[in-house]
């Protein structure tokens, strides 16, 4: 069974959907067999440069195809539910960008009809993944430097305001908390656990959508302050500041990165970690190995985490008061 090879469908033909083609054709075994776009022409431009088998003009006739093994769902937020469904519908197999819907219920009404049908459905939340981060989140539980007393995390990039974007179109879920700001708020998670309370602060564009948001979680030994922004590029690090050293997850720690460890008389190291792909190729032999072993949820990127990812973010939505329609 590990040698079968899996033939994956693409839903959205956009940036993400690009970066995820690039590293399914690094992954042995996994092929991708089509590529679906509401625009045919896009998506046939989409197959030639990828080598799809098949470019659909409609995701239906994508979910509907009987040689698709799995279908990565890159569509922008408040489509994830919708074109999840349908895909699980026909009982394929669905990995779907984060964040994993709009909220929670959408996240619980995907989880019920994955059980029902007893399909793989998974968040791609690829950061799990990736040996970097799993690495971080192993000193952490093993107290490498004893217990996280406070972690900063941030993300924050300024890209050129154009309220057609869907990084800035409030309607399909545009914004810094849902897009980028996600990033910070699993780095605790996975790490510190869910928080006591939160506090949260936001500023916004004219569209709607938060430009900015701070947050920080207090936990009964530790605080955890994170940001995201569209305003202004940030270093994008995470640092878990331990009672006896530090550990320093490089820019664009949610990506392939390095990590420092800085211990208390002021000592580093950095390990590297040999990335040759953009980083997708993790999450991707993952799920690959999920639909060989016949398995309908990840051990990794659990149900569990997912619910309490989305209700976290729900939580932050209504401290700063962003409402989706």
């Amino acid at each position: 069974m590990e040698s079968k090879i899996i033939n994956w469908g693409i839903i959205g033909a956009g940036k993400i959907a690009t970066k995820f083609a690039t590293d399914l054709n690094t992954v042995p075994n996994s092929n991708l067999y089509a590529i679906a776009s509401r625009n045919i022409e896009k998506a046939k431009v989409f197959a030639q440069e990828f080598n799809a088998y098949v470019a659909f003009g409609s995701y239906e006739e994508l979910a509907l195809d009987p040689n698709i093994d799995a279908i990565y769902v890159a569509t922008p937020h408040s489509f994830h539910k919708a074109h999840t469904i349908l895909c699980l519908n026909q009982h394929k197999p669905v990995l779907c960008e984060k964040p994993f819907a709009m909220n929670l219920k959408e996240v619980e009404d995907m989880i019920q009809l994955s059980k029902q049908n007893k399909t793989l459905l998974m968040e791609a939340m690829w950061t799990i993944f990736l040996p970097h981060y799993q690495y971080t989140q192993e000193l952490i539980k093993n107290k490498h430097y004893g217990e996280v007393l406070k972690l900063e995390a941030d993300f924050g990039f300024h890209p050129v305001y154009d309220e057609t974007s869907r990084v800035f179109d409030k309607s399909v879920g545009g914004g810094s908390l849902l897009d980028i700001g996600i990033y910070p708020v699993f780095a605790a998670l996975s790490t510190l656990g869910k928080p006591n309370t939160i506090d949260a602060k936001a500023e916004f564009f004219a569209s709607g959508g938060d430009s900015e948001c701070e947050i920080i979680f207090h936990y009964d030994n530790a605080k955890a302050f994170l940001k995201s922004t569209l305003l202004e590029e940030t270093k994008t690090e995470a640092i878990f500041h331990c009672e006896n050293g530090t550990i320093k997850i490089k820019g664009r720690f949610h990506e392939p990165s390095s990590v420092v460890l800085i211990d208390r008389h002021g000592n580093t190291e950095t390990k590297t970690f040999n990335y040759k792909t953009i980083g997708f190729s993790y999450e991707i032999e993952h799920f690959n190995q999920l639909i060989r072993d016949h398995k309908t949820e990840s051990h990794i990127m659990s149900f569990e985490k997912s619910r309490q990812l989305i209700s976290t973010l729900d939580d932050i939505r209504k401290l700063i008061d962003l409402v989706y329609n």
